[in-house]
């Protein structure tokens, strides 16, 4: 069977843990070589090195060094940078995952690179093969397949950059390798061709499981003077939770609150650092000893917390997953979510900042709904993905 050249795009935490599982998963393939592309868009070394060391992933093969930015500016860089790697290696498959910048940019690149047959390396071979009427007949085009895993997720907020990056993502996507019945819809509802469209579960349970004899022998609780049960955990970082300075004091007010009740951990993003700072919040925050303020942790000692927690408040997508999966209360401080299942199956609920201390303390009065693990979220996830790759090799179509 010939080698089938693999790019893995990864820029921030999420992204981490869709393609930590794949890539071992990959690499037990003799067909398969997978190569980790990093774009830098997160280079905090606890938002992003840290994340590979936990996943025993190696450093990455290639790193774009992109660094922070605009939207434009983020997207732009990204685009210019990997089409030059794209020339340079010429992979047969580019999986993106998720839905930020990255993500984007690296699919429209992917899109639109055009490999010609005369001066393809030996072990080159891509899926689309579209012959040019302007070219002799022995010079063909070749594109590498693009692959989205967690496609057709929708919040259907058009406001939030990542819902933009999601549509647009699928819509160029070869494979949208779908985690739910809900996604199937959203993208057949959108004029996908169903023969595009595979669902092979949630990812993020195969991050999990692989790594989780590391993670309960973490001693956080130790660490922190804790026990299991008696804490919540918070993470906080969206733009419309953080960014507003009337928004953020609501909140840390009600955090206030809650402390009075549980004790709280809060690992900080720098973004809503900065903003805590800025808006001279920190102390109401920390000034009653209730509330544990962190610096950003990585993947391990971050889920022994979440493993051990009474219940999780966020604003981040993969938490309201994992919560799900590990049986979990979660309180998601957004107006929605592109994550329905966990709210109709699983343990999540939308709040808002002025519903949040009612919602907290009904947790702690024990009113939780019912819930059970969505079908395919099972850690098994990354091996239906190799599965999906060999039945396009087996098609002839890689």
């Amino acid at each position: 069977m010939k080698q089938v050249k693999i790019h893995l795009i990864a820029a921030a935490r999420p992204n981490f843990m869709k393609i930590g599982p794949l890539y071992h998963a990959l690499r037990d393939e003799p067909w398969a070589e997978p190569f980790i592309v990093h774009t830098g868009q997160h280079y905090d070394v606890n938002m992003s090195e840290a994340f590979f060391k936990d996943l025993r992933l190696p450093e990455p093969d290639i790193h774009l060094g992109i660094g922070s930015g605009t939207h434009a500016e983020q997207t732009g860089k990204v685009m210019i940078a990997y089409e030059k790697v794209l020339v340079g290696t010429r992979p047969d498959v580019v999986i993106v995952v998720g839905d930020v910048n990255s993500t984007l940019a690296c699919a429209l690149a992917a899109t639109k690179i055009c490999y010609n047959e005369a001066a393809r390396p030996p072990n080159f071979f891509a899926r689309l093969t579209v012959r040019q009427a302007s070219q002799p007949s022995s010079h063909y085009t070749h594109r590498p397949l693009l692959a989205h895993l967690e496609a057709g997720l929708r919040s259907f907020d058009r406001t939030m950059p990542e819902e933009i990056n999601r549509i647009v993502t699928d819509a160029l996507s070869n494979i949208l390798w779908t985690p739910s019945p809900d996604a199937d819809e959203n993208l057949l509802k959108e004029g996908i061709p169903a023969s595009r469209i595979e669902r092979v579960g949630n990812i993020m349970m195969d991050s999990l499981e692989m790594m989780r004899n590391e993670i309960e022998k973490q001693n956080m609780l130790e660490q922190y003077s804790l026990h299991r049960g008696e804490y919540a955990l918070v993470t906080l970082h969206r733009p419309s939770n953080v960014d507003d300075p009337i928004c953020l004091k609501q909140i840390c007010g009600s955090l206030r609150r809650i402390s009075e009740n549980i004790k709280i951990v809060f690992p900080v993003h720098p973004r809503t650092r900065k903003n805590l700072q800025s808006f001279g919040l920190d102390e109401l925050l920390e000034s009653n000893g209730r509330i544990i303020v962190t610096e950003p942790m990585s993947y391990v000692p971050f889920m022994n917390l979440v493993f051990n927690a009474r219940f999780v408040l966020t604003d981040s997508g993969g938490l309201q997953e994992e919560t799900t999966y590990l049986g979990i209360p979660c309180l998601t401080l957004r107006p929605n979510t592109e994550r329905p299942i966990t709210i109709e199956q699983g343990t999540n609920r939308l709040t808002t900042p002025e519903k949040l201390l009612d919602d907290a303390m009904g947790i702690l009065g024990g009113s939780i709904a019912p819930y059970k693990v969505p079908e395919m979220w099972d850690g098994r996830t990354s091996t239906r993905v190799v599965n999906s790759i060999k039945a396009f090799l087996g098609k002839g179509l890689l």
